[in-house]
């Protein structure tokens, strides 16, 4: 692929995107958001998180194979935590330091 192509690609993305912002922010404003959208969008980083983790958790990367053990502890300790917290924050912290140590460890 010729430079030129990549950087029409890249522009074109970009334009997308916008676009796609536009379409939903730019329409909007000045308006009211209903009481039910404005609950749905709450919900949105809580279903985005998980699609985006759970295939580098149950997934080693680079083969289809199940991932090693490190990964899914980590994962487990991260739900547990975020469940009793109620903290994306503290979820995402505490399954990073695990995943860290628990491969430090060999496990």
């Amino acid at each position: 692929m010729s430079a030129g192509a990549v950087w029409t690609v890249i522009l074109g993305l970009g334009l997308v995107s916008a676009l796609i912002r536009y379409s939903f922010l730019g329409l909007l404003q000045g308006r009211e958001v209903p009481p039910r959208v404005r609950t749905a969008l709450g919900f949105v980083p809580v279903t985005v998180m998980p699609a985006i983790a759970a295939p580098m958790v149950v997934l080693a990367p680079g083969s289809g194979d199940w991932a090693e053990p490190h990964r899914m502890l980590a994962a487990l300790a991260a739900l547990a935590i975020g469940m009793a917290a109620r903290s994306m924050l503290a979820a995402v912290l505490t399954g990073m330091t695990a995943f860290v140590l628990l491969r430090a460890l060999g496990l």
